[in-house]
């Protein structure tokens, strides 16, 4: 009997620009040789036109492949429930699995509990799919290594699409300069973000928080410059 691998990752997690992007491929048993033999690995490790290189060649030697995308201001209406990222996560795994069956699923685990995890995907999933959840299973297994370059790609694409909408908002992520000064910069000049930032995030609640700081700063020091004027033009006149 043929045996069906599948593979599960996500790109953008932790980004606060875009959105999350699932992949899951399936590939038969015996071609996972093939995608060793082209050298897939961890997205991370590879650069942007690598990786597109690679998507090409994946996408001739797996069977399936299945993406989901989920917006950020979708992100903020499920965290707006009580559906955190993980649990969320969870959900679009279960759909990937759905959708691609399989015999068994290696997910690159993003709980810290990889059997608290794997047990709330057999919950929801309706496939008899056996479940494999591992830390850094994009390291370890060429079918995940495979999802992980997929998403990433997928990612990268939205992410060049929303900058031709709203300029160089650099790659999503609060560690990157670019993404903070875009940030910054919006918020300079207009009363809310857009549905591109998940404004659910401690980034911006923090960026809000500070902007607020500072306009009652500026406010404050404005007054107490206007008193100070004022004592000064008193004393002038007082000297008259």
């Amino acid at each position: 009997m043929v045996k069906i691998v599948v593979g599960i990752d996500e790109a953008g997690r932790g980004a606060v620009i875009g959105p999350l992007v699932i992949a899951g491929v399936a590939v038969l048993e015996e071609d996972i040789d093939k995608l060793k033999a082209i050298k897939v690995r961890d997205s991370k490790e590879l650069s942007p036109k690598q990786r597109e290189c690679l998507e090409k060649k994946i996408e001739g030697i797996v069977k399936d492949i299945f993406i989901v995308k989920v917006a950020a201001c979708r992100i903020d209406t499920y965290r707006s429930e009580g559906i955190d990222l993980n649990r969320l996560e969870a959900i679009k795994f279960g759909e990937v699995l759905d959708y691609l069956g399989g015999d068994v699923a290696y997910v690159d685990c993003p709980d810290v509990n990889t059997e608290r995890m794997r047990l709330l995907l057999k919950k929801l999933t309706k496939h008899p799919t056996e479940i494999v959840s591992e830390h850094f299973a994009d390291k370890k297994y060429p079918v995940v290594s495979a999802a992980s370059i997929m998403a990433k790609v997928e990612r990268d694409r939205e992410i060049e699409e929303i900058k031709k909408e709203y300029g160089d908002v650099g790659p999503g992520y609060p560690a990157n300069e670019i993404t903070m000064g875009w940030l910054k910069n919006w918020m300079k000049t207009h009363e809310s973000f857009p549905p591109i930032v998940r404004q659910s995030w401690e980034t911006i609640k923090n960026l809000k928080k500070d902007s607020k700081q500072a306009r009652l700063g500026g406010w404050f020091n404005g007054l107490l410059k206007k008193e100070e004027e004022c004592k000064v033009k008193e004393s002038a006149e007082s000297k008259k």
